[in-house]
């Protein structure tokens, strides 16, 4: 059984308004073989579509399963409101080989997205500040503002920071990194990623990316804290981590019931950042006329 990637370089990829997670491994990019589907049939169970055409095409079957000439799928992870997760994903290859099997209009219009998002990621390989300008402008088309994006890829840096210190210090398994991040998360906001999720009224999106900006801030503080506070109790080991990443959210906790005490506002809220920047803006629309 493959390994899963345990910190893959992420990143959702658009094509017509669809969302496909898609995963750097071996400097190409990898899809999650289900978003694909969904976007090319619009079917509202992927995953279901995808056994019905294993059943009626058995070569994509055995491809699928690692035979034949095409390079195996991989079970890679992703970030998902419910924690890091294993989907099963493919290379450029292997989509090309996935869309043969699917009768769809929009199969031509994939394959050129397809071999233009290739072509970026090798012009990424070449030139890394590439890869943040994208993700700031996917971010910026979806309405987020530029203050907010700033706070999101800060965000994301913080978090690879205090990924790449636990790989250090002895944690390794997904299981492992999913506690962890549970247990900072509880001791920051009360809730796992998960419960957040579930407050957010999310399903697969990302959690962080509904965030508002106190809610990102105070995810950032407590991960920092997390990695300072690592670093210098010299942490070894899942069990010494634990408690340095339930320290390090407190410290984010601590802050949060302080501000939350002295605004009368609770931080956390069920809303995500964009729903509430356009409410505001339609709000100042009608006050304006």
């Amino acid at each position: 059984m493959n390994e899963p990637n345990r910190h893959p370089e992420t990143r959702i990829a658009l094509f017509q308004r669809r969302e496909i997670r898609r995963t750097s491994h071996n400097n190409e990019w990898w899809f999650v073989i289900t978003d694909v589907v969904g976007a090319l049939t619009d079917s509202v169970d992927p995953s279901d579509y995808l056994k019905k055409m294993r059943k009626r095409d058995p070569e994509l079957a055995a491809v699928l399963k690692g035979g034949g000439q095409f390079v195996p799928p991989l079970g890679l992870e992703f970030d998902t409101p419910g924690g890091r997760q294993t989907f099963q994903c493919w290379n450029t290859e292997g989509i090309f080989r996935l869309i043969q099997s699917i009768p769809s209009p929009k199969a031509e219009p994939f394959k050129r997205w397809l071999a233009r998002v290739g072509y970026e990621r090798v012009q990424e390989i070449e030139d890394p500040e590439l890869a943040t300008k994208r993700t700031r402008a996917l971010y910026k088309a979806k309405g987020y503002s530029d203050d907010w994006i700033e706070k999101r890829m800060r965000s994301i840096a913080i978090r690879d920071e205090l990924t790449d210190e636990w790989k250090k210090r002895g944690v390794k398994e997904q299981r492992e990194y999913a506690i962890l991040t549970a247990e900072i998360s509880q001791a920051t906001f009360g809730m796992t990623p998960s419960e957040y999720a579930e407050f957010k009224r999310l399903k697969r999106q990302n959690l962080r990316d509904h965030m508002t900006d106190l809610e990102l801030i105070f995810s950032m503080l407590g991960e920092a804290a997390t990695t300072e506070i690592a670093r210098t109790r010299d942490t070894q080991g899942f069990p010494e981590n634990k408690e340095a990443a339930h320290d390090g959210g407190a410290v984010a906790g601590n802050a949060r019931h302080d501000l939350e005490r002295k605004s009368g506002r609770k931080v956390s809220t069920p809303e995500n950042y964009l729903a509430l920047t356009q409410s505001a803006k339609k709000a100042k629309q009608l006050k304006s006329t």
